[in-house]
């Protein structure tokens, strides 16, 4: 049974990296279109702020919780055999659950340098991976005709895995638009492709701990990031310790 805890507006599975593995590798046996968000604060915030988007990522077929802070909240919630489930990190053991299996991967979103520097990074950690489909997009709004296109090359490819890197909220809203047209698990994990392709550094372990690994974004992209996180980060605090308020209240 599917376990979820409601983190302000946004409902959170509750999952171990082997639960979630185990989740995935079962459903790469029916062909059937999935996607799952990878949430942090800021996607809350979005949810609280939308109420369609919210409703996206409600409906998902899995929601796991990318952020530390909430990952606490779902643990201050009651929620018990939880791990916080990086990004990054899901990504990385999902491709050595592909090479082990023999499943195939692929990737939408981005450019085609980082999407190059991805692919070579993941073969070099991963020589037996199957990667069979890229796609960096147009930076515009796509016609119908093209939009038809990606879906029948993507369905075309194999893909059993997609990783889908157009950052929140834009890459909900696609996985969602285009989740029924497709055969594969749509993996919707911003800017990890960054990460993996080595554009970007991520928090030391001992930051993402503390729950500061936004602060090392802040520092790393201060004029990207200082609005999201000057408004994201004060309402959560507010809205979080209310929500704690209302549920000590109710005992």
């Amino acid at each position: 049974m599917r376990k979820r805890s409601a983190v302000l507006a946004m409902q959170v599975d509750q999952l171990s990296m082997r639960s979630f593995l185990g989740r995935v590798a079962e459903w790469s046996n029916d062909k059937v279109g999935r996607y799952v968000c990878v949430s942090n604060v800021h996607m809350c915030i979005e949810c609280v702020n939308d109420e369609r988007f919210q409703t996206i990522v409600n409906d998902a077929d899995t929601v796991v919780a990318d952020g530390r802070p909430i990952f606490l909240a779902q643990k201050l919630f009651g929620a018990k055999n939880i791990e916080q489930l990086r990004g990054y990190d899901i990504t990385l053991a999902l491709c050595e659950l592909a090479e082990q299996k023999g499943l195939t991967v692929g990737f939408y979103g981005s450019t085609e340098n980082v999407l190059d520097s991805l692919q070579q990074a993941l073969k070099l950690r991963y020589p037996s991976l199957k990667q069979v489909y890229a796609c960096s997009p147009p930076f515009r709004e796509l016609s119908n005709a093209e939009i038809k296109a990606i879906q029948r090359d993507m369905n075309e490819s194999g893909c059993d895995l997609l990783f889908v890197g157009l950052g929140c909220p834009k890459q909900e809203r696609w996985m969602s638009e285009n989740k029924e047209a497709l055969n594969c698990t749509l993996l919707g994990v911003g800017a990890v492709f960054d990460f993996l392709a080595g554009n970007k550094d991520h928090a030391p372990r001992w930051l993402q701990q503390l729950g500061l690994e936004w602060l090392f974004r802040l520092v790393s992209e201060p004029k990207r990031l200082w609005r999201r996180y000057l408004t994201t980060n004060p309402k959560f605090l507010a809205l979080l310790a209310g929500q704690l308020i209302k549920q000590s209240l109710r005992r």
